[in-house]
């Protein structure tokens, strides 16, 4: 067998590999981030704050001085509602509301805040849903959307009472004031979650992607190692 059909058969599922990833769109990106992304300590985080920029995480209790409430009388410190009609790319946010007060993440002594304005994609929560369809909220939905398209309605939200886990780069405000925030090509993420819960949060449930992703990669460079030593072979031969 010519080394040359192994090496392309290898390519290919590479390339699938990498294309299946791809269609999780930011949240595999959220994913890789929150599985590589070194820790430091909240007093570590404010000193970095006047140095190089350095993409790290932290973990503290979250604080505020005010706070709002949800409908369970839950202090909160952050809200995003969200409409969502369904499309054939996924769930297409046309409605987003935001609710907050300036929080901050602490342990014992040292607290550092939170930029939450640059939260997107990096608020990984358990979200609550319910399901309706455009006729339902008529007055709120797109012009020249059918009544019957399934509209989603998602709440995000982050308590007082949490523990949190934020990747981002330690910074000064406008004010001078040290805080998390976005930086480096890379987005803010904050989580009340541990990690096996986020990832499952993150892939909404579904593992098939993630698992057709890394089969494909396997197979991918076992291809290409059969094609390396098929070229090995055939020199000494």
């Amino acid at each position: 067998m010519s080394p040359l059909i192994p090496l392309v058969a290898g390519v290919a599922a590479l390339l699938a590999g990498v294309l299946v990833q791809r269609t999780d769109g930011p949240r595999h990106r959220v994913g890789r981030l929150l599985a590589v992304t070194r820790t430091a300590t909240i007093a570590e985080a404010l000193a970095m704050a006047t140095g190089p920029a350095r993409y790290v995480r932290v973990s503290g209790r979250i604080d505020a001085e005010d706070e709002f409430e949800d409908d369970a009388h839950r202090p909160l410190v952050f809200r995003r509602t969200q409409l969502q009609l369904r499309t054939a790319r996924g769930w297409d946010v046309f409605e987003d509301r935001r609710e907050r007060v300036d929080f901050e993440i602490r342990d014992g002594l040292e607290a550092i805040a939170v930029d939450d304005t640059a939260l997107d994609a990096g608020l990984v929560v358990v979200p609550r849903e319910s399901v309706g369809t455009a006729a339902d909220v008529a007055d709120r939905v797109p012009a020249g959307t059918a009544p019957s398209t399934p509209v989603r309605l998602r709440i995000d939200q982050v308590s007082s009472v949490e523990h949190a886990h934020v990747l981002g780069v330690p910074s000064l405000d406008p004010a001078g004031a040290p805080r998390m925030s976005a930086g480096l090509g890379r987005p803010l993420i904050l989580t009340t979650l541990e990690p096996d819960e986020a990832m499952r949060v993150l892939t909404e449930g579904g593992r098939r992607r993630p698992l057709i992703a890394a089969a494909c990669l396997v197979a991918g460079l076992a291809f290409i190692a059969v094609s390396g030593l098929l070229a090995v072979i055939g020199a000494i031969a």
